[in-house]
């Protein structure tokens, strides 16, 4: 029996990859999940991602491309119910899942795919309940993130924890983003090493492409001349949009004849704990005297976002903590350099083609900030290396590594002695240290 798979099914539980990004729960995980399968499906692979039904006017089963179909499982109200509630409704969403597999053949499926680790809870009984190899990426993990939580922001719950430690015991491949967050499995959840497969992420690099940064500012109906900084990201402590904000008023404090030429952009809408002050970046930009330079606006698609980090002089991702990056190289992909934070996967995200900064103190941003704004030649230098680094991460080249990720999880599974029949049946999985 060949072990290339013919059929996956994609598990995201609390976003759907046809929410927009950049607000909510919409994110990275979204454009991962709809990239990732859009590329399947060009490789002749049927694709259906399971995902939470948030409206009643959501169709039960959508098409994202042809071959990749979206299925909504019915599993709490529709409006009003936060991520940090979903655990309460898995047992619903994998009741839906199962409902939804009755009518399919039992060897439908050749592996599934669970992404974040609500994800992973279903996709651990759906791989079961199939007979199938389960697969998974944690996207986020909680025990990463209480390392790095911003100022005044909330731990993520014991709960979250243990659940990610089952999911880890159960999963029979667990795809990393990066090399440090192969080590942080491997170190913080105990993950045997022979399990974890480091896959970076891509970018559309037919959508995200060089441009002229006038053309995109007439574009985008932004100043021609002076400078542009840009923010793209959801609006919570945890992406610090905030640090971009405190930048721009140190720049102006220390040059006031700043003010006539820059525009400073955040460019995403409130999400998790950012929704308890969805007005508070507005507000600081009041308290710091620069609201006549900010522009927030709000998530846009796919092609107009390329115009804006087009635009940019710089991008700014000063993150606590990211398992990636992809703002970082969907920017470097239209030419324009970073400055991140040095932090998660961003250093993997960056490389050698935009500036790390240690930390979140501000005047030491702005000293990275200011140099780049300074030194034209040193951001067209960037920005050249940005484009051939950026190259390197193209969503075909994710997917040929993901496929190499389910061959082995498949062959492993159906080699297994327990699948040949021999060994202990019943065994519980996922036991908690």
């Amino acid at each position: 029996m060949s072990d290339d798979p013919k059929r996956v099914a994609m598990i995201s539980v609390h976003t759907s990859p046809l929410e927009q990004p950049g607000t909510g729960d919409a994110g990275g995980l979204n454009v991962y999940v709809a990239e990732a399968a859009k590329e399947l499906a060009r490789r002749g692979i049927e694709v259906d991602i399971f995902t939470r039904r948030t409206t009643g006017e959501t169709p039960i089963v959508g098409e994202l491309v042809p071959g990749v179909r979206v299925l909504h499982v019915t599993a709490g109200p529709y409006e009003g119910l936060p991520k940090e509630e979903l655990p309460g409704q898995l047992c619903a969403f994998s009741a839906g899942i199962m409902q939804a597999g009755l009518s399919l053949p039992e060897d439908h499926y050749d592996v599934v795919h669970s992404h974040y680790w609500l994800s992973g809870q279903v996709g651990w009984l759906a791989s079961d309940r199939w007979g199938v190899a389960l697969v998974h990426t944690m996207h986020t993990m909680a025990r990463v993130k209480n390392r790095h939580l911003a100022e005044g922001d909330r731990p993520e719950p014991r709960g979250r924890e243990i659940g990610e430690v089952q999911v880890v015991e159960a999963a029979d491949r667990l795809v990393a983003n990066t090399e440090g967050e192969a080590r942080e499995l491997i170190e913080l959840y105990a993950a045997p090493p022979h399990k974890v497969s480091v896959v970076p992420p891509g970018v559309d690099l037919t959508t995200f492409t060089p441009g002229d940064r006038k053309d995109a500012r007439v574009a985008l109906g932004l100043p021609v001349d002076g400078h542009l900084l840009l923010f793209v990201g959801r609006i919570q402590p945890l992406k610090a949009p905030d640090l971009l904000l405190h930048v721009a008023a140190e720049l102006l404090r220390r040059d006031p004849e700043r003010r006539r030429r820059l525009t400073v952009a955040v460019l995403g809408g409130p999400s998790g704990t950012g929704l308890a002050r969805p007005h508070g970046l507005e507000e600081l930009a009041d308290e710091l005297g620069i609201a006549d330079v900010v522009r927030f606006v709000q998530p846009v698609r796919r092609p107009v976002l390329a115009q804006w980090y087009r635009a940019a002089d710089l991008v700014l991702v000063p993150s606590h903590s990211e398992s990636f990056g992809l703002v970082a190289i969907e920017a470097q992909a239209c030419g324009t350099p970073v400055v991140a934070a040095d932090v998660g996967g961003l250093p993997t995200a960056v490389g050698d083609a935009g500036i790390l900064v240690e930390g979140h103190d501000a005047r030491t941003w702005t000293d990275a900030v200011e140099a780049l704004l300074v030194d034209e030649e040193l951001r067209l230098e960037l920005g050249r290396a940005a484009i051939r680094h950026a190259s390197g991460f193209g969503w075909d080249a994710t997917t040929d590594r993901l496929l190499a990720v389910y061959r082995q999880a498949i062959h492993d599974r159906t080699h297994s002695p327990i699948a040949e029949g021999e060994g202990l049946v019943g065994v519980p999985r996922a036991v908690i240290p």
